[in-house]
């Protein structure tokens, strides 16, 4: 028995470290895929009980683990949709086969890296038919609140490069200089028209005209003009849309600033941050003059009219030009006239047990009850790293290690399958008794 038990550990140690060539075989071919994951092979002994003196070998078994928890080095790309995790976290992603059938909410993927560009169809896929998926964003580039557990409002993430986009004006500051000569008692009273661009709500370009009328005293200076605000998308009976009294200082050291401003019509004034919000025909525009006391909006100070600083926000229609993804997972579209829309976000997965996940082929990976539930996080926070664009995860086999692994498996099979032969040579040694 002793020796059929020899026979049977040599043959086990044969197929053990066969195993093992095999799962290093498979590290050093994926030595340049990129996220690939390692495999690992444990050994462990099989016990047989002990009768009368005697040892029976029980042998040994392997099992092999896929090392997911493990993380190759980040390389850089040129390519801005190329996409990494750095840390914990896997990127959520879809079989394009699977989005294209259209039935229902795709099955979820989970992997670490990937090199991801639009198809013809606008969608962010790889070469091998990964889609990445995230959550759309609302037309003003806020997210609703999503169930986090579960993948079911997670979409395919898809660009269109032919899209036109805008963004209307809702805030206008003016950095205007007023002669205080044209407040003097024997001052002409002309009034100074100043002519503001906006866009509207469909991109299209408007006009604000600001009339500074001077008030002419019969004596001495007024220091007071009336500011008058006209629309030109606004029809002549609803016109002008706001009108002010503004008085300005003339003491020292804070002469040329504003001293109070009186609201005539239109939206009030408001002292504590030196605006007025007036309604043109698209909606509010909020309108910076400045705060009393201060010299950063419209002053009186000289003798000539100056604009000086006139600023809005907003642009008009402009053709998306590239999609990038940041760090904390959000897809940016940028547009030609220099306008940047938040359009997804990309969540990252995390399970309890990384390397309980079922691996696939294009390495990807699935939940299971031995990686347990997933979650899925904002980039960088709670217990998931962040994400990196331009670059890719390079794979996590070191083949300088793996050639020493291999060296060592072939001498333990040689080792073995000495063991094999001895044993052969002993049972022949049994036979020859009876000769």
């Amino acid at each position: 028995m002793t020796i059929s038990s020899s026979l049977n550990a040599g043959v086990a140690g044969l197929a053990a470290n066969a195993t093992r060539l095999g799962t290093i075989s498979d590290n050093i071919a994926n030595s340049s895929t990129s996220g690939y994951k390692r495999v690992e092979t444990d050994f462990s002994s099989m016990v047989m009980s002990s009768n009368g003196g005697t040892y029976t070998a029980g042998g040994v078994r392997t099992t092999t683990t896929r090392l997911v928890d493990e993380s190759g080095a980040l390389v850089g790309t040129t390519n801005a949709t190329d996409l990494a995790v750095r840390g914990n976290g896997f990127l959520p992603v879809a079989e394009a086969t699977e989005v294209a059938a259209g039935n229902g909410n795709p099955q979820m993927f989970l992997t670490t890296t990937g090199s991801f560009r639009t198809d013809a169809d606008g969608y962010l896929r790889t070469e091998s038919g990964l889609m990445l998926l995230g959550w759309p964003a609302n037309a003003d580039g806020t997210f609703p609140t999503y169930p986090r557990d579960t993948s079911a409002s997670l979409e395919p993430v898809r660009i269109n490069l032919n899209q036109f986009s805008s963004e209307p004006t809702t805030a206008i500051t003016l950095g205007v200089n007023l002669p205080a000569t044209a407040t003097y008692s024997d001052a002409v009273g002309t009034p100074v028209d100043l002519s503001v661009e906006y866009f509207d709500n469909l991109g299209r370009s408007e006009q604000l005209t600001v009339t500074f009328t001077p008030t002419i005293p019969a004596s001495g200076s007024s220091n007071e003009w009336t500011m008058t605000i006209s629309d030109s998308a606004t029809d002549a009976a609803s016109n002008p849309i706001g009108e002010y009294t503004v008085t300005f200082d003339a003491t020292r050291g804070a002469g040329g600033a504003i001293a109070s401003v009186a609201t005539v019509s239109g939206g009030a004034y408001d002292v504590a941050s030196g605006t007025m919000i007036v309604n043109v025909d698209g909606g509010p525009i909020e309108i910076t003059i400045g705060e009393p006391t201060t010299s950063a909006g419209l002053t009186q100070v000289g003798d000539k009219f100056q604009p000086l600083n006139i600023s809005k926000d907003g642009s008009p229609v402009g053709k998306m030009t590239s999609v990038e993804v940041d760090e904390s997972g959000f897809v940016h579209a940028y547009f030609d006239t220099g306008i940047t829309r938040t359009i997804y976000q990309v969540p990252l997965v995390d399970v309890p047990n990384p390397n309980g996940l079922v691996a696939l082929d294009k390495q990807i990976y699935m939940p299971s009850p031995e990686s347990g539930s997933y979650f899925l996080w904002d980039a960088g926070d709670g217990p998931v790293g962040d994400m990196v664009p331009f670059a890719r995860e390079e794979s996590a086999t070191d083949v300088a290690n793996e050639l020493t692994a291999m060296i060592q498996t072939q001498r333990a099979y040689s080792s073995n399958a000495k063991v094999i032969q001895t044993v052969d040579e002993m049972l022949q040694e049994t036979t020859n008794i009876k000769r």
